[in-house]
């Protein structure tokens, strides 16, 4: 049994189930919609924040429709976030496709994402829940917000790990904390039991960006962005940020100002990611991924069963290891 198989073993038929009530989600009538949708199906992805969901509620007492519900409205927010997260940063790929603003331009796109958007609120809604309600709502507060930091942060001057920590919580590791919390709450846990998994969906969340930005050092064609882009958007992420803390080279420096700035050339950004990957970027960023990893795994005794457990450990470990 590969990996994936063993994260999902415990939640085989639950996962089914969710992934038929997703797919009739993105359905309509609409012709403009029906291809938005129908170009989205062809890479959902890994299906990673319900399978996490699915598993800490059967671990908790039980998948249940409140569960599903709340793991609906979550994913088609996801998706929304990622529409028009390819707007802003102008991205003409995900996941080895064109994006929806490539194929289909802006207006399409921002309006597609409003719908998908809409129908994460319709589905939180029908959870009858107004603590999963009040969360989703501010996840949603949380992603806008970390957008806002990081297009803010371009023009910052320093290169503050504390910043890039927060955008990423906001921006990625909120997702993943409202997944768990939610997922707790579906279950009728109680408070305490409910914060140790929104901590858990925190670290897993930390850790599964940090890797996302490493992955852009790499040469890998499977993750489906070419190797310095984030750089090209004029982000500069952990491993870029260590080492021009560490070292404070000066034609290095200038280069960082220059991509943020956006005026750097793909010479400079080859440069500057040559330089982090020589000088140990990589093996930090690997680092500190790894500490919130462990972290995650240390609360995992609020789980009694053994085989959730066991695959809750193995998701963490996968966030981390994971080749795209």
């Amino acid at each position: 049994m590969d990996l994936h198989a063993q994260i999902k073993h415990p939640i085989e038929d639950e996962l089914r189930h969710f992934t038929e009530l997703f797919d009739n989600t993105l359905e309509s009538a609409n012709q403009t919609l029906h291809s938005v949708y129908s170009h989205l199906m062809q890479s959902k992805g890994k299906m990673m924040r319900p399978t996490l969901m699915l598993l800490l509620a059967k671990g908790l007492g039980g998948v249940n429709d409140v569960t599903y519900r709340a793991a609906l409205a979550l994913e088609l927010l996801h998706t929304a976030s990622l529409v028009h997260d390819d707007i802003v940063d102008d991205s003409q790929e995900r996941r080895g496709q064109m994006s929806v603003n490539a194929m289909f331009g802006n207006k399409v796109a921002v309006l597609s994402g409003d719908y998908i958007l809409a129908q994460a609120l319709e589905y939180a809604s029908r959870t009858d829940d107004t603590r999963i309600v009040k969360s989703i709502a501010l996840l949603g507060k949380h992603l806008s917000e970390g957008e806002l930091l990081q297009l803010y942060n371009a023009a910052a001057t320093d290169y503050n790990e504390e910043t890039y920590i927060e955008i990423i919580s906001k921006k990625t590791a909120s997702l993943f904390a409202t997944c768990t919390m939610c997922a707790a709450m579906s279950t009728k846990a109680s408070e305490q039991t409910v914060k140790v998994c929104e901590d858990f969906g925190r670290y897993v969340g930390l850790a599964f960006q940090i890797k996302d930005d490493i992955f852009d050092y790499s040469h890998n064609a499977r993750i489906g962005k070419p190797t310095g882009n984030d750089m090209k958007e004029r982000k500069l992420t952990l491993p870029a940020l260590h080492v021009l803390n560490t070292y404070g080279e000066p034609r290095m420096l200038d280069i960082a100002r220059r991509v943020r700035d956006g005026k750097a050339s793909d010479d400079e950004i080859s440069t500057l990611v040559d330089f982090t990957k020589a000088h140990g970027g990589l093996e930090y960023a690997e680092e500190v991924m790894h500490s919130y990893v462990l972290r995650a795994k240390n609360i995992l005794d609020i789980i009694r069963d053994e085989e959730v457990r066991r695959a809750l450990a193995l998701y963490a470990d996968y966030v981390a290891n994971r080749d795209h």
